[in-house]
């Protein structure tokens, strides 16, 4: 299976969330994104982001969905927001039917997807947040997927413009 991987570094949560917009609009087809990484290093302001790209309507806030685990939001293709950080086990997420709805229609991006471990369909895009300092933020990019390496090679291209 095609498999890529970049590094990005953002300097800012406004950053993080343009990154996460030039995803969005550069999305055409339903697609699973990954997140992981340490509280505050910036999932819910790329999931933000990723709303704007997908052309969620602004009347739309995008928060994480910690307590409710999943949001979901029309716009150019349907976004689903997942937050598992809440869920303790399997059986959590046999609960909440997950498993059926990463093989919707929709871009779904899942915080705290380390949780899954191995439920994730192969093809997927993951993206892991590092935090550098209060700032910045090192974002990994690696896309497993025909589709998802041909999203992040217009990333790239999208990025050197």
């Amino acid at each position: 299976m095609a498999n890529k991987k970049i590094n990005i570094k953002t300097h800012s949560a406004d950053e993080t969330r343009k990154l996460g917009q030039k995803i969005g609009t550069l999305t055409n087809q339903p697609l699973i994104i990954a997140l992981s990484g340490d509280l505050g290093s910036g999932k819910t302001a790329f999931v933000q982001g990723l709303a704007m790209g997908l052309e969620v309507p602004d009347d739309y806030y995008i928060t994480s969905p910690t307590f409710t685990l999943i949001n979901e939001y029309p716009g150019r293709l349907r976004l689903m927001h997942v937050d598992l950080y809440r869920l303790d086990g399997i059986a959590d997420l046999e609960d909440l039917g997950l498993d059926e709805s990463l093989y919707d229609q929709a871009v779904i991006a899942i915080e705290w997807a380390d949780k899954l471990s191995d439920r994730l369909p192969a093809s997927h895009l993951a993206v892991s947040m590092e935090i550098i300092d209060d700032n910045c933020r090192t974002l990994s990019l690696d896309a497993t997927g025909h589709h998802e390496v041909n999203l992040l090679l217009a990333l790239m291209d999208a990025l050197a413009e």
